[in-house]
């Protein structure tokens, strides 16, 4: 009878540890991070991280940890009061020609205050990150190209230089 006895009480320790969880005793704090489409976005980060490394990083280490605490960082685009989302892009880190070519790296996402959700949406400039992911990229002057306007992003590189060195 005895053993039975400290049977529950081991038992009724489980128990209150599984309902304290189930309340959200146990619930985490801060916003979790979600993708529109998933397999996309971890394409676009795996492109960014090959070929703008400084970029990933901050990407990484600052920005995520700070979306999940809550400081939304970047420029506010757009505020939807009756879904109670707001849209910011963020602008990311990369080389002065890079973006004069390719445009600015930014990262595009959603905060849905109500439910506590960050939505990961996209990082521009998507097509030439998608190209990289699909197949190496070649560079010129130390600028990567796509391989489908290689001739244009070439023009724009030497017009560029062109305008520098005046």
């Amino acid at each position: 009878m005895k053993n039975l006895h400290k049977f529950d009480k081991k038992l009724r320790m489980w128990y209150n540890l599984i309902v304290r969880v189930i309340r959200g005793y146990g619930k985490m704090k801060g916003y979790v991070l979600e993708y529109v489409c998933e397999n996309e976005f971890k394409k676009l980060e795996r492109a960014l991280k090959k070929y703008n490394m400084l970029a990933f990083k901050k990407l990484n280490f600052d920005y995520y940890p700070s979306l999940r605490n809550g400081n939304f960082v970047g420029e506010l685009v757009s505020v939807n009061k009756k879904n109670g989302t707001e849209t910011y892009e963020l602008k990311l880190p990369s080389d002065k020609m890079f973006a004069q070519i390719h445009g600015e790296v930014k990262l595009v996402y959603t905060v849905h205050k109500k439910d506590e959700v960050v939505v990961l949406e996209t990082i521009t400039p998507s097509e030439i990150l998608l190209e990289g992911h699909r197949s190496e990229l070649t560079t010129y002057k130390g600028i990567m190209i796509s391989k489908a306007n290689a001739s244009k992003d070439m023009f724009k590189i030497d017009l560029l230089n062109m305008l520098q060195d005046k």
